[in-house]
């Protein structure tokens, strides 16, 4: 019996250049179930979550934002936003990229190991990148940086070649710039 060579299928180099990276801001009701709701949108139907914060902002209202990070092509994120905009406990949904200029932060703990030159290299960098040392010990660093995310992944890069051990994000938290609509 003849094998025949495994056939792999490759999405066109068009299809790839079609997919795009939105931040959604969603405000909700605070309540029990919202978010894996929200969560089950996603899930159900194949889409990608790249990052998610969820806090309340609203304490007398009882809403609560969710931002979202997702990708797919500009019809895939049309039929995001008009699923969510669906869901009952959905009050808003904004396309923070789609409207223009917003400003994107992440937080980070970022642990790093060493001693020797190493040590004092991970302090002049953290220092150049605005991470404050809120954890130390003769082996190690644990850094806490702010920024966005771009930023917090060329951290990352760096401290790996200095004895990354280990980190932690929170997610984007995202707002519009200017007055909300």
């Amino acid at each position: 019996m003849a094998e025949h060579p495994k056939q792999t299928h490759y999405p066109s180099a068009q299809k790839m250049q079609d997919i795009v990276s939105r931040t959604l801001s969603i405000v909700v009701d605070n309540e029990p179930g919202v978010l894996a709701r929200v969560i089950g949108l996603f899930s159900g139907r194949g889409y990608n979550i790249d990052s998610l914060t969820v806090t309340e902002t609203e304490h007398e209202k009882h809403l609560s934002r969710i931002t979202v990070i997702t990708s797919g092509t500009p019809a895939v994120i049309q039929q995001i936003k008009h699923q969510l905009e669906r869901l009952i406990p959905v009050h808003r949904v904004r396309d923070l990229t789609d409207e223009g200029a917003s400003i994107e932060r992440e937080l980070a703990l970022v642990k790093v190991q060493g001693r020797g030159e190493k040590r004092i290299e991970a302090l002049r960098l953290a220092e150049i990148f605005r991470a404050k040392v809120v954890d130390t010990s003769i082996e190690h660093f644990v850094f806490e940086i702010t920024g966005k995310p771009s930023k917090i992944e060329t951290f990352v890069q760096i401290m790996s070649e200095l004895g990354l051990v280990e980190v932690s994000r929170t997610g984007i938290a995202a707002i519009g710039r200017g007055v909300a609509t």
